[in-house]
C-alpha cells in the first residue's frame, strides 16, 4: 500500500466516524438521520447516471438492503439518544464483523481462517469490556440493545450487499441504487411513524445532515477506490480505525468521559476487527 492510499483510507475511516458524530451532535438524532437519508437519494441518482446499469436480478437485493438499512439507522439513532458516541460506535461497529463471520459459516461458502476465529474471540472480549463500562459508569443501559440491534442490521446488510453486488454485474451501480432505496425507505418510514414534524425545519440542521450524508458517501467511495489499488483485506482492516476516531471525537469534541477501561476496550475491538479482516 502506497503512502497516499494509506492516507486516503485513514481519511475514509475519519469520514465514517465524522458522519456518526454529526448525527450525534444534533438535538434530534432522528431528524438528522432523516435529512441524511433525503440527501442520499440525489447522491445515489447522480452516481446511477454515470454507472453501468445493474442486472434486474439484483433488484430484490437492492430492496432487501434498503429495508435492512432502515433498521440499521433506526437502532443507531435510538442508541445515540441514550449513549455516548465513544460508547455506542465501538459496540455497533465492532459487533457487526463478528456477526458476519459467524453467520457466514452457515450461509456462505467462504472458508473461515484461524485469524478470523481469533478475531471473533478478541472482538467478544472487547465488546464485553465496552458493555461492562456501561454498567460500571452508571450510563443508560438501554443503549446496549439498540447498539447491538444496529450491529445486527449492519451484519445483515453486509451479507446482502456482498451477494447483491455479485449478482448486479455493476457494484458501483448497485451501491448507488441501495443509497436511493435506503434514503427513500428511511425518510418515508419515519414520516409515516412520526409525521412531518420529524423533518427539521431549520437551515443549520439541514447543513449538518447534508454534510453527514456527503461524508457517508465519501467514506464508502474512497474505500472502494483504495481497494482497486491495494489489498481488499488490508484496506478493510485499516478502515476500522474509524472506531478510534469515533472514540477520540467523543472525548475531545463532545467532552465524553474517557476511562482507561473504555480506551482499552476500543483498542481490543479494533484489534479484533482487524484480525477478522486479515
Amino acid at each position: 500500500m502506497s503512502f497516499w492510499i494509506f492516507v486516503a483510507v485513514l481519511a475514509a475511516a475519519f469520514l465514517h466516524a465524522l458522519w456518526n458524530a454529526l448525527i450525534k451532535v444534533g438535538t434530534s438524532k432522528v431528524g438528522g438521520m432523516v435529512i441524511l437519508s433525503i440527501v442520499e437519494v440525489p447522491i445515489g441518482l447522480a452516481v446511477v447516471a454515470v454507472s453501468p446499469p445493474i442486472d434486474p436480478a439484483a433488484i430484490p437485493w437492492v430492496i432487501a438492503a434498503g429495508c435492512t438499512h432502515f433498521f440499521y439507522k433506526f437502532f443507531l439513532t435510538y442508541a445515540y439518544d441514550r449513549g455516548d458516541l465513544s460508547r455506542v460506535y465501538p459496540i455497533a461497529r465492532g459487533a457487526a464483523p463478528m456477526i458476519v463471520t459467524l453467520v457466514g459459516l452457515f450461509v456462505l461458502s467462504d472458508t473461515v481462517s484461524d485469524w478470523e476465529y481469533a478475531g471473533i474471540a478478541v472482538l467478544a472480549v472487547g465488546i464485553l469490556l465496552m458493555a461492562r463500562g456501561v454498567f460500571s459508569s452508571g450510563e443508560n443501559r438501554r443503549l446496549l440493545p439498540f447498539a447491538l440491534g444496529s450491529a445486527a442490521a449492519t451484519a445483515t446488510y453486509t451479507l446482502i450487499d456482498g451477494l447483491g453486488a455479485r449478482v448486479s454485474g455493476s457494484p458501483w451501480g448497485y451501491v448507488a441504487w441501495v443509497f436511493v432505496a435506503d434514503g427513500t425507505f428511511f425518510a418515508t418510514g419515519m414520516v409515516l411513524l412520526r409525521g412531518l414534524d420529524v423533518i427539521p425545519r431549520n437551515l443549520a440542521a439541514w447543513r449538518m445532515g447534508a454534510l453527514a450524508s456527503a461524508a457517508s458517501y465519501g467514506a464508502y467511495s474512497v474505500s472502494i477506490w483504495a481497494m482497486t489499488f491495494s489489498s481488499i483485506a488490508v484496506v478493510s482492516a485499516l478502515r476500522e480505525t474509524s472506531i478510534l476516531f469515533a472514540v477520540l471525537i467523543g472525548w475531545l469534541a463532545f467532552g465524553e468521559k474517557m476511562t482507561a477501561e473504555k480506551a482499552l476496550a476500543a483498542l481490543v475491538i479494533v484489534a479484533g476487527v482487524m484480525l477478522t479482516r486479515l
